[in-house]
């Protein structure tokens, strides 16, 4: 059963900085490219950032200079360092894995608060 667990959220002020976690198992197959999504209240759901298994990136413009993504094969875990957090930074960040190229396993969300 394919899991993903993310950690690291929580309450800053605008300016700081948080790191999330996301550990990922139960694939045999092991994880494809691996991505950070958020939404917002009332938003729909939008990527920030994803990472191939080779280490390709790409970032959405509201993350590009701010956010780094990251991971480690080895444990199937992907990172998001988050600086310069602003307000409009708050919502609910999740995680997404994918497996054999097609099929998307998501966690279950981490709150991120920024105050002003």
């Amino acid at each position: 059963q394919v899991q993903l667990v993310e950690s690291g959220g929580g309450l800053v002020q605008a300016g700081g900085s948080l790191r999330l976690s996301c550990a990922a198992s139960g694939s045999s197959f092991g994880f494809n490219a691996m991505g950070w999504y958020r939404q917002a209240p009332g938003k729909q759901r939008e990527l920030v950032a994803t990472i191939t298994r080779s280490g390709v990136t790409n970032y959405a413009d509201s993350a590009k200079g701010r956010f780094t993504i990251s991971r480690v094969n080895a444990k199937n875990t992907v990172y998001l360092q988050m600086n310069s957090l602003k307000p409009e930074d708050t919502a609910v960040y999740y995680c997404k894995a994918r497996i054999l190229g097609e099929y998307d396993y998501w966690g279950q969300g981490t709150q991120v608060t920024v105050s002003s």
